[in-house]
């Protein structure tokens, strides 16, 4: 479940939902570019290289709150695929989406600003919660205060396009072995993300998300997408309440900072305990560099639930889970393993 929790908006739903797609690709045919092409885009792609590797990613960040569309968002990660549909409004800071799967259970997840309403019509249960939007595609940036160019060098790729839309790439290549790698394509008027990729050191794209067909500056309405987010009529309402906290207040300290990671946030969670309804839930402590994110859960050791140690890889998420002490703790970041090792080894409780 909490791996769900953790990537469900940095990949918008995809496979944080379990959902899963049978697809065949057909590549199109490969034309040599001619001369002119070969040209134009190399001409692109000097202009599309970033001087100020921050300012590039803000031009992304506020592209995604300042388009209005409707598309198809697909994710894939190995052999699994999932999609949904899109209708994201943009009025000033104000912001609504409406998300709806097309594979696995259906869904459909509301979000004006940071509340969230998840319908599942299946149950007849809708969800309801706020929640920090950090890095949610297409918005990249999940830290505008982040040192981004301490521990990436952007690299210019070219001219491609993207659902037919003219992008740039561009590829972030970190100078550790800590994060992964992103490619990149922007939309080259706006910067808007249209595809990403994340890859591991050796190149293997570990996991892509990107838009198979968009509509930009589509005439929506924010008021009736609102009106659908509060219709719950023959809907069981159930309102998750994130307590704002921080981790000294709870006992624990970073004794050794993993470099570039800061903390952005720090929440307890209700507990999923039905049998012991006032039992502490689990601490969330996020971390991000500006463009990976790692979150811990620390909860109370419950022999029933927490067997042993154990490490999970589903495309570029990585999971560590351990006991420490009296509590166990859930590590998982879209970052190499060795960079969750270190948030566990230094971890250490304060009290």
């Amino acid at each position: 479940m909490r791996v769900a929790e953790h990537r469900c908006w940095s990949a918008l739903l995809g496979l944080a939902l379990g959902l899963t797609v049978a697809a065949v690709a057909t590549p199109a045919a490969a034309v040599p570019p001619s001369g002119a092409a070969v040209q134009a885009a190399t001409s692109a792609a000097k202009n599309a290289e970033p001087a100020n590797i921050t300012d590039w990613l803000m031009r992304m960040h506020e592209a995604s709150r300042k388009r209005s569309y409707v598309g198809t968002f697909v994710v894939s990660s190995g052999a699994a695929m999932s999609s949904a549909r899109i209708w994201h409004v943009c009025q000033g800071d104000q912001q609504v989406e409406r998300v709806e799967t097309l594979t696995g259970p259906p869904r459909s997840v509301y979000r004006h600003n940071d509340q969230v309403h998840t319908f599942m019509p299946d149950i007849k249960v809708m969800l309801s919660e706020r929640r920090e939007s950090l890095g949610m595609f297409p918005d990249l940036l999940k830290s505008a205060n982040s040192s981004i160019a301490d521990f990436y060098t952007a690299k210019a790729m070219g001219v491609e396009r993207v659902a037919g839309i003219q992008t740039d790439v561009v590829e972030l290549v970190p100078k550790d072995t800590l994060r992964f790698a992103y490619r990149i394509w922007a939309e080259a008027k706006s910067g808007l993300v249209l595809k990403l990729e994340t890859l591991a050191e050796d190149g293997q794209v570990l996991e892509q998300a990107a838009f198979s067909e968009l509509q930009l500056d589509v005439p929506l309405k924010m008021a009736k997408l609102l009106k659908m987010m509060e219709k719950t009529d023959g809907y069981r309402v159930e309102r998750l309440q994130l307590q704002k906290t921080t981790a000294l207040k709870e006992g624990w300290v970073l004794k050794t900072p993993v470099p570039g990671f800061k903390s952005v946030s720090c929440y307890r969670r209700p507990t999923s305990d039905r049998t012991a309804p006032d039992r502490a839930g689990p601490v969330q402590w996020t971390f991000s560099d500006g463009l990976a994110s790692v979150s811990l859960f620390i909860e109370v050791y419950d022999g029933r639930h927490h067997q042993q140690s154990s490490s999970l890889s589903i495309g570029a998420t990585q999971t560590i889970a351990r006991r420490l002490d009296a509590h166990w703790v859930t590590v998982m970041g879209e970052v190499p393993l060795t960079t969750l090792q270190l948030f566990v080894a230094g971890l250490e409780r304060h009290r």
